[in-house]
């Protein structure tokens, strides 16, 4: 290349980004990025794609309405708070594609994708300058970005992508240009662009779980400048002690810490009950205001004659449920369905009676106790909770678990045994955990996490397990109860920690991105 159109470089090997021979380029890169991504960004004048979800959720945010998403929450916080700050109040319902926006304010969160996806041409420019030091090269690789279709309508619609893009590419020019600066360890631009490397990592994970490819590209390149300085004779052990430390605070410490913040702000500002509070634990919902366990108020113990929810311990597999649709043919026995649901539902009741058919539900009022056998009437169909030699639908070694019978009339085959952990009766609401065993198979009752075809709704399959073994996946709390018989108390329940209910998000947030591989049984 022409020495006349190399850029001019620092002392030590970095480029100038400012040279007079950057400058005019590099504003012209910027000019038609943002003309390109701001172009006709009001049209269509509709919900697109993906909008339907992540403008959805920037509305909860504005509600403070708890929702549920795959992914971490940095890049709908920022949609939601573009959102806010130009003046779109949260009401838009954004049903599906297609429906029009009407006067509600959306440009606001579509200029703030576009703004975003419009760095990333000058982010790409910098990077192959500085690699190159060829300003053809920097030029071919900021066009080739800038005239990418895909690029340009990813950025001009609420989507996640353009804000992931941004932090990739921000955390790669960061890391380009500590790199650059190597031969100036510590020095303020030094610690500058160390320091910014770990911001935008933080930023890539807190938008989607795919940001954990920068972060292992980052750290390879981290090992190798490390191995690089740990050869290098010149420096003594206290010196390369100091590089490991400034790494490992910047590039670790630095993003788990603004990480864990952003869920810190995500939990403050969802603190109202939403659509997603059936995927998290009975503990975890009593946090949220509006939630039924928030300052709750229900009897405490177990009774019959009680209408519950039964809530599975195993994270984000739901309700006990069941509904009018039978099992199809051919998968077991061909009657009503049983599922767990995420959601909150009618479909969720289940009543508490006796294993005596005759038994007087006006008479003396008895608790659930460690050891009594009973039976679960639905109560929407009046069905009973049932199992029997028949496998699962799913899970070829469990037994199936269907509703039998007319208005809680059924057969043996309906009488479950019920075991409180630690053997502490009777039975309470929120705090025992228990098991179910099937008094006639010893099995005991449970949800497989697997997700039902179709035909089941997509919901999860609840099994009866032959293996006694307690796990979280046999085990349940009753978390709804109404009983008129028995007095109303403030339940007193133990709010989880910060940590908890951070740990518990991500558990959750993994089996469901788990969950969304294709279905083997459709």
């Amino acid at each position: 290349m022409d020495e006349a159109r190399r850029p001019e470089r620092g002392p030590r090997g970095e480029v100038e980004m400012g040279g007079p021979r950057v400058w005019p380029v590099l504003s012209a890169v910027i000019a038609l990025s943002t003309i390109t991504r701001f172009h006709r960004l009001g049209e269509p004048p509709h919900v697109c794609w993906d909008e339907t979800h992540f403008g959805k959720m920037g509305s909860y945010y504005i509600n403070r309405t708890f929702f549920f998403d795959v992914h971490p929450p940095l890049g709908k916080m920022l949609i939601g708070l573009a959102g806010h700050l130009t003046g779109y109040n949260g009401s838009f319902s954004f049903l599906k594609p297609g429906q029009s926006y009407g006067d509600h304010s959306y440009l606001g969160m579509r200029g703030f994708c576009a703004f975003l996806g419009s760095w990333l041409p000058p982010f790409g420019f910098f990077v192959i300058l500085q690699l190159s030091g060829s300003l053809s090269a920097a030029l071919l690789a900021a066009l080739l970005i800038l005239l990418d279709t895909g690029c340009i309508t990813l950025s001009q619609y609420i989507l996640l992508d353009p804000i992931l893009m941004f932090f990739i590419m921000a955390a790669v020019l960061s890391m380009v240009k500590f790199n650059a600066c190597s031969g100036r360890p510590f020095s303020t631009l030094w610690w500058w662009w160390l320091i910014l490397t770990g911001v935008s990592l933080a930023g890539a994970l807190g938008v989607k779980f795919v940001g954990l490819f920068v972060v292992i590209f980052v750290g390879l390149n981290t090992a190798r400048d490390l191995w690089r300085l740990l050869g290098d004779l010149s420096l003594t052990l206290d010196v390369f002690l100091r590089h490991l430390a400034a790494r490992v605070v910047c590039l670790i410490a630095l993003p788990l810490a603004l990480y864990a913040l952003i869920f810190a702000v995500h939990f403050t500002v969802l603190n109202k009950s939403g659509p997603g509070d059936g995927f998290f634990s009975s503990a975890f919902q009593s946090r949220l205001d509006g939630n039924n366990l928030h300052n709750a108020s229900m009897p405490e113990h177990l009774a019959y004659g009680s209408v519950i929810t039964l809530k599975n311990m195993r994270t984000a597999t739901g309700y006990l449920h069941s509904h009018w649709h039978l099992y199809p043919e051919g998968v077991g026995a061909r009657q009503q369905q049983v599922t767990t649901y995420s959601h909150k539902d009618q479909n969720n009741f289940w009543v508490i009676k006796k294993r005596d058919s005759d038994y007087d539900p006006t008479g003396p009022l008895e608790f659930v106790r460690h050891g009594d056998i009973i039976r679960f009437e639905h109560k929407t169909t009046g069905r009973n909770l049932h199992s029997h030699q028949r496998e699962a639908p799913l899970t070829k070694k469990h037994l199936q678990v269907t509703a039998y019978g007319t208005n809680g009339t059924g057969d043996t085959n309906d009488f479950w045994r019920i075991e409180v952990s630690g053997g502490r009766s009777p039975v309470k609401v929120l705090r025992s955990q228990i098991r179910i065993l099937h008094l006639s198979t010893g099995c005991v009752l449970g949800s497989s996490g697997k997700t039902l075809p179709k035909w089941g709704w997509e919901q999860g399959e609840v099994t009866c397990s032959p293996y006694s073994r307690e796990s979280l996946s046999t085990m349940w709390n009753v978390e709804d109860h109404e009983n008129p018989r028995l007095p109303n108390i403030s339940v007193s329940i133990l709010k989880p920690s910060f940590l908890e209910i951070l740990l518990e998000s991500h558990v959750v947030m993994v089996r469901a991105n788990s969950g969304l591989k294709p279905k083997e049984h459709e």
